[in-house]
């Protein structure tokens, strides 16, 4: 041998002096006799036939027929093997981010749970009404001083009076017909029916007083009956927050900003504020909410501003700042739940239904109004000066939100 590939020069000489290959000479035999590699079949598909898997077809021509997917721009392109790790990667980060944020919700549900202080056990109110359409809940908030120090009630004007009275009450009520927010004046002179004392197990009958009295003498429970009582509305759900919950949920919301038509100055309550949107933080918050003398209605004027304190929290509350940011989320949520006391039915998609219905009231998807009044300055034997209901326009309202009908009081 002479080549380097074992070829001698007679054998070269010879395949060049050969004829060409005869044209009935297949082209997988004329390859094979060359020493070459054989060509693909380039026959396009006949119409019925059946591709292999995973082939496409060719245009006509060169490199036409049958052949392998592409695997850059084509049709299939990415359906090699790595592109399907890369779509196996993907959908196990996605299970995995499922996964996280199931438990992160189930989690916080508990522990959200846990927090909330059933303590009003609506069964033990006697001769109730019958339940009406929708949902109506009792909200209250009371002048307890739970969780503040002497220091406390001196710098947030509360005092430090014996016992616990209501500072506000209002119903809420959803239904199909929309929702209303519906102010009750604690002086308002109503029938507090006949009840038996908690701790005095003595039978007391039924008397004239302000509202403010039913739950001094017997909390929540006699509180809810003397509203049903005097409205016929059956209450479904209680929610009571004290002032250290209002100082609390305004400080961890981060202040709340009311707007202000004119100035506000009250030594009682300690309000100081100018006209204009005023940024508040709790404490502040605290003296708006219970400011009175400045007001020629006196109770009537705090609560429009109780209900406009109410519409900044739920607004702020439910702001995508507040829930998407779980530092702030989870110090509101706390902070909301550690002061609220409600009945012993409520669960936590009760409390977001009414949080959600407070919400839609700030929005202007419902009414925000105060119980008809005839005279706000009624003047009683026992009790003073009072707030006397005007029956005849309070009635119709009364059974347009018991029969969950569209309310067409605006007041």
């Amino acid at each position: 041998m002479n080549g380097m590939n074992g070829w001698s020069d007679d054998t070269e000489q010879r395949r060049a002096s050969e004829p060409p290959l005869p044209p009935e000479l297949s082209p997988r035999r004329a390859a094979a006799a060359a020493g070459g590699v054989p060509p693909q079949p380039t026959r396009q598909p006949a119409p019925g036939d059946r591709l292999p898997p995973g082939a496409i077809p060719r245009p006509s021509g060169p490199g036409g027929g049958y052949g392998p997917p592409s695997t850059s721009g084509a049709p299939g392109a990415g359906r090699g093997r790595f592109g399907w790790i890369t779509r196996r990667r993907v959908g196990y980060t996605a299970l995995g981010l499922v996964v996280v944020l199931l438990a992160v919700s189930v989690t916080t549900y508990f522990w959200a749970d846990s927090k909330v202080r059933r303590e009003v056990d609506l069964s033990k109110v006697e001769d109730r009404p019958p339940a009406g359409k929708g949902t109506n809940y009792l909200i209250v908030g009371s002048d307890s001083r739970e969780g503040l120090t002497k220091e406390d009630e001196k710098n947030l004007h509360t005092g430090a009076a014996e016992g616990q009275r209501t500072d506000s009450m209002m119903i809420l009520h959803t239904g199909g017909n929309g929702t209303t927010l519906m102010s009750l004046p604690r002086d308002s002179y109503v029938t507090i029916p006949a009840f038996t004392g908690e701790r005095t197990h003595k039978r007391y009958p039924a008397s004239t007083h302000k509202l403010n009295k039913a739950y001094a003498d017997g909390g929540p429970e006699l509180l809810t009956r003397t509203i049903e009582y005097n409205t016929g509305i059956h209450i479904d759900h209680y929610a009571e927050i004290g002032f250290a919950g209002f100082v609390n949920l305004v400080d961890a919301l981060g202040g709340v900003t009311i707007h202000l038509d004119k100035p506000l100055h009250d030594k009682a309550s300690g309000a100081d504020f100018s006209a204009g949107d005023q940024e508040m933080n709790g404490q502040q918050a605290l003296t708006f909410v219970r400011e009175r003398h400045q007001e020629a209605d006196q109770d009537l004027g705090r609560m429009r501003h109780q209900q406009q304190f109410l519409s900044a929290i739920a607004h702020q509350a439910a702001s995508p700042w507040t829930i998407l940011n779980p530092f702030k989320l989870y110090p509101v949520i706390g902070s909301g739940l550690d002061t609220l006391i409600v009945d012993k039915d409520m669960s936590l998609r009760n409390l977001a239904s009414m949080f959600f219905a407070m919400k839609g009231v700030s929005g202007g998807d419902g009414h925000s109004i105060t119980v008809p009044i005839a005279n706000a300055n009624y003047m009683t034997a026992t009790d003073g000066d009072a707030v006397k209901w005007d029956m005849g326009k309070a009635k119709p309202l009364f059974a347009e939100l018991i029969n969950d009908q569209k309310v067409t009081y605006t007041k």
